[in-house]
């Protein structure tokens, strides 16, 4: 199976062609957005992170926006320092290079302030655009593709429909020799035991009740039960009970196949296939920029009361188990796998339907999310306090 895909110096294959501006910390945001505001062929990456934080914050927001950078999906990037930030923007700078790619950096202190910081990173930016826009798609095998996987604003039809579909597709994506990546360790608690069964070793399944020990001993920290915030009130809206009934149909998306491994919330795929877990919480910015930042060409994602927002440089397939919401947000979900509740279509079909579209975003296809640039709501996920 082929699809045509942008093909980096490193040897990895982009479904995108974007040019990244991404700020080395929150306070250059500003100037990071009014780049991308301007120069057309750009995406930006606003997060809230990078200064005051303990070491192994500054560490994981660093590794994360290198992660985000190596992207596939992007074809360059323009760095945004601060010039007196907690993180890395050097190390940024030198790894993100070794992958090939045109990298530059601005530092708006030593550029003197903002104003010629912006004129500065626009004139970068154009360049950067104008370099990489002539690169044209290449036949390549669809085993290039990491896809990325995850439910949100879950209710009773996502473990019944939804998920069902995606759980087909990660089964076929694994077998054509993709890697495919799910999270969401907060949806594992009270089904973590099913997940384990499926490790391909000891080690593995240990590292699966690890993650969920570690996430559920988090909230106690704060004299919290988990179950506090999960189910969320538009999950028990939506019929889900608990948290456990909630895991239960939030793994079926992950297929059958067996799990390989455990990643950690800023890994990078390199040479991973198969099926794989990265140790996320639940909520879409925080996921969604720990998915993008480990390599995904895509992710594919399944609601039920509807969850319209995506990712700058990930295209996000949004998945609707519910027909009614699927009937309200037509302009936000994608595919409706509510024809299976309806019993119009199995759940075999509704999968051969998603794996076309998949195809079809990979060769260039947008996603509703892209269309409208619903895409601009990005964290990531840290441990420690703000200091």
């Amino acid at each position: 199976m082929k699809f045509m895909g942008y093909v980096r110096p490193d040897g990895k294959v982009g479904s995108r062609n974007n040019v990244a501006v991404i700020p080395s910390v929150i306070c250059a945001n500003d100037v990071a957005q009014a780049i991308v505001g301007q120069v057309q062929g750009t995406v930006g990456f606003f997060h809230h992170q990078g200064c005051c934080q303990l070491p192994p914050d500054l560490d994981r927001v660093t590794d994360t926006l290198i992660g985000l950078g190596c992207s596939p999906n992007v074809s360059a990037v323009l760095i945004v320092s601060l010039g007196c930030e907690g993180t890395d923007h050097e190390r940024m700078l030198q790894t993100i290079a070794k992958t090939g790619k045109p990298v530059e950096i601005i530092r708006i202190q030593e550029l003197g302030g903002a104003s010629r910081a912006i004129q500065a990173g626009i004139d970068a930016a154009q360049k950067l655009v104008l370099k990489v826009s002539p690169m044209q798609r290449e036949l390549v095998d669809i085993s290039n593709v990491t896809m990325a996987i995850k439910c949100g604003a879950s209710d009773t039809t996502s473990g019944m429909a939804s998920n069902c579909v995606i759980g087909y597709l990660a089964d076929k994506m694994v077998d054509l020799g993709c890697t495919v990546v799910f999270g969401e360790t907060t949806e594992f608690l009270g089904a973590e035991d099913i997940l384990a069964k499926r490790a391909v070793s000891s080690e593995v399944r240990d590292k699966i009740y690890e993650i969920v020990n570690k996430m559920e001993s988090r909230a106690k920290s704060l004299g919290c039960d988990m179950r506090k915030g999960q189910p969320t009130p538009g999950n028990i809206a939506g019929g889900l009970s608990s948290i456990e009934e909630k895991s239960l149909g939030a793994i079926v998306k992950s297929g059958t196949r067996p799990i390989q491994g455990v990643m950690e919330y800023s890994d990078i795929v390199t040479t991973q296939k198969g099926l794989w877990i990265k140790d996320t919480p639940g909520r879409e910015p925080e996921i969604l920029t720990g998915m993008a930042c480990t390599g995904a060409q895509i992710m594919v994602f399944s609601t039920g009361r509807g969850a319209p927002q995506g990712f700058p440089s990930m295209p996000v397939l949004k998945i609707c188990g519910n027909p009614n919401t699927f009937e309200r947000m037509s302009n936000d979900m994608d595919m409706n796998a509510g024809l299976i509740i309806k019993g119009e279509k199995t759940i075999e079909q509704v999968g051969e339907e998603a794996f076309n579209k998949v195809v079809e975003v990979l060769n260039g296809g947008m996603t509703k999310n892209e269309a409208i640039k619903y895409f601009n709501s990005i964290d990531i996920y840290t441990m420690g306090p703000v200091i």
